[in-house]
């Protein structure tokens, strides 16, 4: 399969902006996980969110109630929603 994703995504301070992931799928296959990761110069990876259909989304806490999926359905629409 192979992931799609805009090489660049604009925000404008204060509103809500989203963060498209699209992964096309082969025969056979399904998503059964997206994990969002934020990454900054210099620092390791910290997790946003986890998006799974059987154990729900998980948002973690610095993240909580400003992070949401975006994506209907199955979770070849990956994306999520950043808010303010």
């Amino acid at each position: 399969g192979r992931v799609e994703v805009p090489r660049t995504v604009t925000a404008v301070l204060g509103q809500d902006v989203v963060l498209p992931c699209r992964y096309r799928a082969q025969e056979q296959e399904q998503v059964v996980q997206v994990t969002w990761l934020k990454r900054g110069p210099g620092a390791a990876a910290a997790e946003v969110a986890v998006l799974n259909p059987q154990h729900g989304e998980h948002v973690q806490e610095p993240f909580a109630g400003r992070v949401l999926r975006h994506g209907h359905g199955d979770l070849g629409d990956g994306a999520i929603l950043l808010r303010n």
